[in-house]
């Protein structure tokens, strides 16, 4: 089968078309032709420097839409022929940019028959991750105001319609040039962060879904934000020294750092929200699989609005 692979850590022109053998499903498995696959920024993080990934060579890729081809033992709840999306095993379970990969069949769902393989290969691992600190970790209720930052992103835009499917209201914040986007969505108040503080915008914050902040005086314009008794969910695997901990506890603010998890009940979840018509990818681009390399470079820049897609084999 075609694969993308990389020997070595570097730019996205470390990333080549290789032959390697398909791989046979195992116990409790599903071997899968990958029709779509979504890039998501932990796949170019990787590409470029020893992170999740520290075993090279690597085929890259969590996220996955495409056709049941085999079985495992011990597998019933999907025959071949079936339509299924869902997300490897994060961080270790990689290798979705290739035209076949294996995965345990419980971190799949039937794809939605609305949608195609390439909305569907676009929602994993950027919807899990909201819905996993939305719903499961902050537990969003009904007119609650959340925050969501980079909200004209892979996880954001996302995030932005799960918080809406519960009610909240919500603020988001992008470059000026992308507030008629999230406008779209349904937010409630777009800010612009390259010209306006946002510790200064808002306040009384029930929420904040946090992809942006590296260091402590990122998280602190955050955390100006929040009542007390909020949450502040961030998504980015960085340090926290002991002592900006214990100040956020004094505060009354709950801190939590999500790594998202592949989850069947979350992967039916986010299957709903689509078939309810509450839940929709915004597609920046798509490339072959062949084109990998590009699609990274698109990715790196920073500019982007929503997901970019892989396509690899048959119909999409």
């Amino acid at each position: 089968m075609r694969a993308i692979r990389q020997e070595i850590h570097g730019p996205p022109e470390v990333l080549e078309e290789v032959e390697v053998p398909r791989p046979t499903p195992g116990l409790s498995e599903i071997l899968i032709a990958v029709r779509a696959s979504g890039l998501n920024p932990t796949d170019w993080w990787n590409r470029a420097v020893p992170m999740s990934v520290d075993m090279l060579p690597a085929v890259l890729g969590w996220d996955v839409s495409g056709v049941v081809e085999a079985i495992g033992t011990g597998v019933t709840v999907f025959k071949p022929g079936d339509e299924v999306f869902g997300m490897l095993p994060y961080p270790r379970g990689v290798g979705a940019h290739a035209e076949y990969v294996t995965a345990p069949a419980r971190a799949f769902v039937h794809k939605p028959a609305g949608i195609d393989h390439v909305q569907a290969g676009a929602l994993p691992l950027a919807a899990l991750t909201a819905y996993q600190a939305l719903v499961e970790t902050a537990d969003v209720q009904p007119g609650q105001r959340v925050l969501i930052h980079a909200a004209a992103g892979g996880v954001g835009h996302l995030a932005v319609q799960i918080a809406r499917s519960r009610g909240a209201y919500v603020i988001g914040t992008a470059s000026a040039a992308k507030h008629d986007f999230l406008l779209s969505l349904g937010v409630d108040e777009a800010i612009d962060y390259q010209t306006v503080d946002v510790a200064e915008a808002v306040k009384d914050i029930d929420v904040v879904l946090d992809s942006i902040s590296m260091d402590t005086a990122g998280r602190a314009r955050s955390l100006a934000v929040i009542r007390p008794g909020g949450t502040l969910v961030s998504i980015l695997p960085v340090p926290i020294e002991p002592e900006e901990l214990a100040d956020i506890t004094e505060r009354g603010i709950r801190f939590e750092r999500l790594l998202v998890e592949d989850d069947r009940a979350g992967m039916q979840a986010i299957a709903e929200l689509v078939e309810a018509g509450a839940l929709h990818a915004h597609i920046e681009a798509t490339f072959p699989l062949a084109e990998a390399a590009k699609a990274h470079a698109l990715g790196e820049t920073g500019r982007t609005t929503g997901k970019i897609v892989l396509t690899v084999g048959g119909p999409s």
